[in-house]
């Protein structure tokens, strides 16, 4: 990487996105640009004084990376929608990675879609970070996440090119819906019957995820693959509770083939559940 843009409104929320961003800059030594997105949509005295306010936040934030982090830091200030501001800053920056901080989980429904953080998200042809936890350190474990079609194997290279990984550890897991085996062989079964389908039905997803590995030219890193009745995305979240994955990354598009302004329904999901950081990486950033 040699540019990550941070989107920041100076909410706790987008410190968490600063602090890891400033991590991943100084950790692959690229430059970062923190742009601040000033609604335009709103009467002319106070856009003029939130801009006032805003770019003075930016200089002393700027100042800061620079003096303290030793970080090449650049900033932009936009009018705009927040979404679109956001998206024309990616653009004319010529990101790598844009890096934003968690969406706002409403009280009493997580409503994730029309928010700020999905609409940019599907707006971008650069891979989002979304920063869900408190950055302490380097990421120690990275999760890909793949169905096995070519969307997901693109969006794997893409993240592994990236170079957030770094020193980190490396697994790649692959779900495989399991209710139809059980619907299938009924409660008439003998257990040892139920136990030799999901043997079977294990041995099966690990030789494929094996194959696409080694197709997808992605290296040496841990293979799981997961027999799950759960919903795709809250098994994925399982699996990185259980191992302890820090970072888990998904493709916005998989075999669903969606339209090209939507993201698909398992990364909408994983983004809107997740507790720890995930990258989601477009078709386009492949």
């Amino acid at each position: 990487m040699k540019t990550i843009l941070l989107a920041t409104d100076f909410s706790e929320r987008s410190d968490r996105a600063f602090r890891r961003a400033s991590l991943l800059a100084r950790q692959v030594g690229a430059t970062l640009v923190v742009v601040h997105v000033v609604d335009d949509d709103q009467p002319r005295r106070i856009l003029d004084s939130e801009r006032e306010a805003a770019a003075g936040l930016l200089e002393d934030l700027r100042a800061t990376v620079r003096r303290v982090d030793g970080i090449a830091c650049e900033t932009r200030l936009v009018l705009a929608d927040p979404f679109a501001g956001i998206a024309q800053a990616a653009a004319e920056s010529a990101a790598d990675l844009l890096v934003i901080g968690p969406h706002r989980r409403q009280a009493l429904r997580d409503v994730f879609v029309g928010t700020t953080a999905e609409r940019t998200i599907r707006s971008v042809t650069t891979p989002v970070l979304m920063v869900n936890a408190p950055p302490v350190a380097p990421y120690a474990h990275v999760m890909l996440t793949t169905d096995l079609s070519d969307g997901a194997a693109a969006a794997a290279r893409a993240a592994t090119r990236l170079g957030i990984a770094g020193e980190a550890r490396r697994s790649i897991l692959h779900v495989v819906d399991a209710p139809v085996g059980h619907l299938v062989l009924g409660g008439n079964v003998a257990p040892e019957g139920r136990a030799a389908y999901r043997d079977d039905a294990r041995s099966e997803a690990a030789r494929e995820l094996a194959a696409f590995v080694e197709a997808t030219g992605l290296g040496t890193l841990r293979q799981s693959p997961r027999l799950s009745g759960a919903a795709p995305a809250d098994a994925i979240l399982e699996a990185a509770r259980e191992e302890a994955a820090d970072l888990v990354v998904v493709g916005t598009h998989g075999r669903s083939g969606l339209a090209k302004l939507f993201l698909g329904s398992v990364a909408e999901a994983v983004l809107r559940k997740a507790d720890r950081d995930v990258l989601a990486v477009p078709p386009a950033a492949a």
